[in-house]
C-alpha cells in the first residue's frame, strides 16, 4: 500500500506534461550523483525511485555516455544477491544468456517489455482484488486469483509459441513445463497464505 501511495505522489496530474527524468551522473569513483537533489545516491536509492515510478537516466560524468542500462542491470544484480525470494529463476537466466548472439536477439527485448507490461497490468488487478478482500474484513476468498493465474499461463504459453519455429521442440517443452511449475508454486504459496489467514 505504501508503494502505491508513493507512486501516486510521483504521478503527474492528469493532462500535465510528463515529468522529465532525473539526471544522475556516475563518477570514476563509482559514486552516483543526483543532479535534481544535489546529493550522492546509492543503487538502493535508484531502486526505490523505480518502485516509486520516478524515471531517471544515468550518464558517465567524464564521457557523457548514457549508462542507464548498465546501472539498471547492477540494481538487478544487487537485488538478486540480497538473498531471500529471487525474481529471476535459474532456467530463465540460462535461456536469456542463450539468446545473446542469437538471430532473435533483436526481437526479444520488445517481447520482454510487452510481457512485463501485461504482467504489471494483471498485478494491479490482483492488488485491487486483495484490497477489496481486505476491505471486507477477510483475506478469503481471493477473488479472481485463479482466473488471473490462468490468464498469465496462457499469455506465457502464447509468447513462447512465437519462438516455436526457431527453437527445438524439446526446449520449448522444457520452458513451458518450467513456467507451469512456477505457477503451481505460486498456487501452493497462496494456499499456505489462505490457511494462515484462516487460522489467524
Amino acid at each position: 500500500m505504501a508503494e502505491q501511495a508513493a507512486r501516486a505522489e510521483q504521478a503527474p496530474p492528469p493532462g500535465a506534461p510528463p515529468t522529465p527524468p532525473v539526471v544522475v551522473k556516475k563518477y570514476a569513483n563509482r559514486r552516483l550523483y543526483n543532479t535534481e537533489s544535489s546529493s550522492y545516491v546509492t543503487l538502493e536509492d535508484l531502486a526505490n525511485m523505480v518502485r516509486a515510478g520516478r524515471d531517471f537516466v544515468v550518464f558517465d560524468a567524464k564521457s557523457g555516455e548514457d549508462i542507464t542500462r548498465s546501472v539498471l542491470t547492477q540494481i538487478i544484480v544487487e537485488e538478486e544477491a540480497k538473498g531471500g525470494a529471487s525474481l529471476l529463476p535459474e532456467g530463465f537466466l540460462r535461456q536469456l544468456i542463450g539468446f545473446y548472439g542469437d538471430s532473435l536477439q533483436t526481437v526479444l527485448p520488445r517481447y520482454l517489455e510487452d510481457a512485463m507490461a501485461g504482467f504489471a497490468r494483471q498485478q494491479e488487478q490482483m492488488r485491487r482484488a486483495m484490497g477489496q478482500a481486505m476491505g471486507m474484513g477477510s483475506f478469503l476468498p481471493f477473488p479472481g486469483f485463479e482466473e488471473l493465474g490462468k490468464q498469465n499461463m496462457a499469455m506465457l504459453e502464447r509468447a513462447m509459441s512465437l519462438f516455436a519455429p526457431f527453437r527445438p521442440a524439446e526446449q520449448q517443452g522444457q520452458t513451458v513445463e518450467a513456467l507451469r511449475a512456477e505457477v503451481e508454486q505460486l498456487r501452493r504459496e497462496l494456499a499456505e497464505a489462505r490457511a494462515k489467514a484462516s487460522q489467524g
